[in-house]
Order: structure tokens, then sequence, then C-alpha cells
């Protein structure tokens, strides 16, 4: 794809997501309800669920797609903090649509060693009320989750912005601990 389709994809992903935001936060679990459960592919073909990570903070982050802009550079910022998220005992976890291989070859392609999440059928992203449609197709909607050691929902962000997400993100961790 080229880098002019590329950034035209991201632009109607963002639009798109745009429009369908206000009717999918009705749908979104509440702060301080337990998390839904889940069960995807890791971008290691490996099973992970939510209950692996009882006892951690989790950053659940849904995104729309591999290899866009700024799905990369949510990625990547998150990759550049992924040291401080460790110091706090938090994991950063990224749901898209995409499959597992996609996940892989974007890691690689990107550098990122944290997992990221196969959700094919928009199951997990639906239970998170993080689905947005584009031209009949699913996409994850960029919506991120903290999710305190307990499996309860501690914040929620809506239709983020990528570039400072990973510092805001950070920041409403450092006021949650405390």
């Amino acid at each position: 794809m080229t880098v002019v389709k590329t950034l035209l994809l991201s632009l109607m992903l963002v639009a798109a997501g745009m429009i369908t935001l206000s009717a999918r936060a009705a749908d979104m679990p509440a702060i301080g309800a337990v998390a839904p459960e889940f069960n995807l592919t890791t971008n290691e073909s490996k099973q992970v669920s939510l209950k692996d990570f009882h006892g951690k903070w989790v950053v659940l982050y849904f995104y729309p797609k591999d290899f866009t802009s700024g799905c990369t550079l949510e990625a990547c910022n998150f990759q550049r903090d992924l040291a401080k998220y460790e110091q706090i005992g938090a994991v950063i976890l990224g749901v898209s649509i995409d499959t597992a291989e996609s996940h892989k070859e974007f890691c690689a392609k990107e550098g990122l060693s944290f997992k990221l999440l196969s959700d094919p059928d928009a199951k997990v992203s639906g239970d998170y009320g993080s689905i947005m449609d584009y031209q009949g197709k699913k996409y994850s909607a960029r919506n991120t989750f903290i999710i305190d050691p307990t499996g309860k929902i501690a914040k929620v962000f809506v239709g983020v912005k990528p570039s400072g997400h990973s510092e805001e993100v950070l920041a409403a961790l450092a006021e949650l601990k405390k």
C-alpha cells in the first residue's frame, strides 16, 4: 500500500470512528464494573486471557488497524514508555481485528515487545463498546481501558488521540495508584 493510501485509510478510519463513537459509549463497561473476560490469540500465536494478568494493572487499548499512521504512532509511544509501565507493575495489551500474523509482522516492523491481541470476530471489541463500522466493515475503535489489579475498570479513555496518549495513561495510572 502506498503512503498516500495508508494516510487516506487512516483519516477515513478516524472519521468513521468519530461518527460511531457516541453510539458505542453507552455499550462500554462502566468504571468500577468487572472488566469483561476475554481469551484471544497474541502476536506470538499464544492464547491470553484477562485473568492471566490478575494482580497487575492492565492497559487494554483498542485500535483500528496495524500499519496505519495513527495506530503506529500510538503503539510506538507505548513501546517508548514500556519501561515506565513495567516499573509501576502495568502491562500493555493492544487489541484490533487484525490477524495474529498481521500483529506479528507489525510488532517486528515497529520493534514492539508488548502483546497485541487478535479479535477477528470483533467480539471483545464489542464487549468493551469499542467497535466502529467503516464501509460495511468492523474495526476496533480507538478506546483505552485501565483495569485495576482486581479486574475492575478503573479508567476509560474514549476516542483517544494517539500522539499524547501514552503520557495521558501514565498520568492516570499514577493518580489511580495514590
